[in-house]
């Protein structure tokens, strides 16, 4: 069974016969911005460089989250840096891409001294680009959440020392702020939304993030219970948006041509890998690079999908699913 995750105004409405692809979940996030959030404030850059943050550090209004582990914000991080390690933003084993709740997402950000109009830059590893994944999770995740001045620090950690930044181990003293986490439940897409949409023949563009052998169902995470790809997805492995071999992200003008190629660059589109990891890099770049802003993300994705009855494309035969569970066992 499904989890009840959210509202479902697109369920209602497609069950009334009234709504098109254009559903409420789709809408533009904007719409539903509080007015304050960036009144009298430039948007900042959602991707920064490391010599872009260099004359950000120190600043009044702007707090830098590091979500690497404790151990490896320990043992050195960007000066001023506050430790909020990814998997605080993330769900249980069983379903990884589970929402948080509010209040711990709330007890979180009022630790670390986040407040609705500070300017929030997230700092990755930067070890790999599925890193990058991480941090773009985490920007969504405080995006939902009503935070409007958010960037991610392209290269993460490994960029800002390969540029000369500095790293410290002392833990800042922050003051907690009165932030209150709630999500804006138009900007999720969940499970039972997308399958009344699939079943009724009204999904939009589903973009899989994962590398192809999973989209090709011929290989799955251990917590999905089935190999395949969601009905009708499209395949598009998120580490085409990186510079071959590195940790980075390709030129904007680059990314906007690969939006392009996708599908993503104007039709309303869901995003969705196995946990919403990937997931989350390919909606950053497709909403927040290109410009689409009707892109959406489906954070609990193939995992949740694959555990209930719900349809798969790609599924292979269980004789073969039996022999590929077997090469997974052999292979850890």
């Amino acid at each position: 069974m499904l989890k009840k995750l959210a509202p479902l105004p697109l369920v209602i409405a497609l069950a009334a016969g009234s709504l098109g692809i254009a559903a409420p979940v789709f809408a533009n996030p904007a719409e539903h911005a509080p007015a304050h959030a960036t009144a009298g404030m430039a948007a900042p850059a959602p991707l920064l460089q490391a010599a872009e943050l260099k004359t950000l550090v120190g600043q009044p209004g702007v707090r830098v989250l590091d979500i690497r582990a404790d151990k490896d914000y320990a043992a050195g991080h960007i000066p001023g840096a506050v430790n909020t390690p990814y998997g605080k933003y993330r769900g249980p084993k069983e379903n990884p891409g589970q929402l948080p709740a509010e209040a711990a997402l709330t007890q979180l950000l009022q630790a670390a001294g986040v407040d609705r109009d500070t300017h929030v830059v997230v700092v990755h590893a930067g070890t790999d680009h599925t890193d990058f994944g991480a941090a773009a999770r985490v920007y969504w995740t405080l995006k939902v959440g009503g935070l409007s001045r958010l960037s991610i620090l392209d290269g993460g950690t490994k960029a800002w020392q390969g540029a000369g930044g500095t790293l410290e181990t002392s833990a800042p003293q922050v003051k907690p702020s009165q932030f209150t986490y709630r999500y804006d439940q138009d900007q999720v897409v969940t499970s039972e939304e997308l399958a009344t949409a699939v079943k009724a023949g009204k999904a939009p563009l589903l973009v899989d993030a994962r590398p192809p052998k999973f989209f090709a169902g011929e290989t799955r995470t251990d917590a999905a219970a089935r190999y395949g790809t969601l009905p009708g997805a499209k395949s598009f492995d998120n580490a085409q948006f990186f510079v071959l071999g590195g940790t980075t992200l390709k030129p904007a003008s680059e990314l906007r041509a690969l939006v392009a190629v996708s599908g993503a660059d104007a039709a309303p589109a869901v995003s969705f890998c196995n946990t919403g990891h990937w997931a989350a890099t390919n909606w950053f770049v497709m909403s927040e690079i290109a410009g689409n802003k009707s892109v959406k993300l489906y954070p609990s994705s193939v995992v949740e999908w694959s555990q209930s009855e719900l349809p798969m494309d790609n599924q292979p035969s269980r004789v073969t699913a039996l022999v590929q569970d077997v090469k997974r066992a052999l292979d850890k």
